[in-house]
C-alpha cells in the first residue's frame, strides 16, 4: 500500500483512539449507565395496590459509576434522593467489582490515548521505519479493546446477579421494602460497547494497511531491531 494511504489509515485509528478515551471519560463523570424504575412494595402490600393504583408506588432510579439519583414513590408523591458511590454505598455494594470497573475504565482511557499517540506517530513521526513495526499498535488496540469487554461483562454482572439497583433503592430505607420494577442498561453503558467495537475497528485498519496480525507473521519476512520494537 503506498505511503500516503497508511497515513490517512493510521490518522483514522488515532482518530478513533482519541475519540474512545473522550468517550469513556465523559461516560465516567455521568449518571447514565442504569436506569429504571422501583417499586415501593411495602407501601403497595398495605393497601393491596393493582392496576393504575400501583403507578402511584413506583419511583424512578438511574445511577453511574461515581452517583446517581432515585425518586421514591409510596403513595404521597416522589421524594428525589441524590446518592454517592463513595462511600456511602461502598458498605453495601460489591465494592471490589465496581471499584475495578472504574479502574478498567481508567485503563482504557490511558490505552486509548497511547494507541492514538502512537498511530498518529507512525503517520507523522520520525524515522518513518516506525511503520513497519505495528506489534504495539495491536497490543495498545487489544488492551483496550480488553478493557471494554471486561468493563461491560463486571458491570453487568453488578447490575444483574448482585442486583445493584435493588441495594441502592433500598439504602437508608427503614421499614420500607424496595423491588426493582424495571432496568435497563442507559447511554453511557452502550459508550462503552461502541469504544471496544473502535479499537477492534484499529485492529482491523492495521490489518488494511498491509501489516499482518500478531503472531501471525511469516517466518520470511524482515526482522525487525529491538529498537524499533521499544518504540511501541
Amino acid at each position: 500500500m503506498p505511503a500516503q494511504q497508511k497515513k490517512i489509515i493510521f490518522c483514522i485509528a488515532g482518530v478513533l483512539s482519541f475519540a474512545c478515551a473522550l468517550g469513556t471519560a465523559a461516560a465516567i463523570g455521568t449518571q447514565l449507565w442504569v436506569k429504571g424504575t422501583i417499586l415501593c412494595k411495602t407501601g403497595a402490600l398495605l393497601v393491596n395496590a393493582s392496576g393504575q393504583e400501583l403507578e402511584k408506588f413506583i419511583g424512578e432510579i438511574q445511577y453511574g459509576l461515581l452517583y446517581g439519583e432515585r425518586v421514591r414513590q409510596c403513595g404521597l408523591g416522589g421524594r428525589p434522593f441524590q446518592f454517592s458511590f463513595f462511600p456511602d454505598l461502598l458498605r453495601i455494594i460489591p465494592a471490589s467489582i465496581h471499584v475495578s470497573v472504574i479502574l478498567f475504565c481508567t485503563v482504557l482511557i490511558i490505552f486509548a490515548l497511547v494507541g492514538a499517540g502512537f498511530f498518529m506517530f507512525n503517520a507523522f513521526g520520525s524515522p518513518y521505519e516506525t511503520l513497519h513495526g505495528p506489534v504495539g499498535l495491536y497490543l495498545w488496540s487489544f488492551i483496550a479493546c480488553s478493557c471494554g469487554c471486561l468493563i461491560m461483562i463486571l458491570f453487568s454482572s453488578e447490575v444483574k446477579i448482585h442486583h445493584l439497583s435493588e441495594k441502592i433503592a433500598n439504602f437508608k430505607e427503614g421499614s420500607f421494602i424496595f423491588k426493582t420494577h424495571t432496568e435497563k442498561f442507559a447511554n453511557s453503558f452502550w459508550i462503552i460497547l461502541v469504544c471496544s467495537l473502535l479499537q477492534f475497528l484499529n485492529a482491523l485498519l492495521i490489518r488494511f494497511a498491509g501489516f499482518e496480525f500478531l503472531f501471525s507473521k511469516s517466518k520470511d519476512s524482515g526482522t525487525i531491531t529491538g529498537a524499533a520494537d521499544l518504540m511501541y
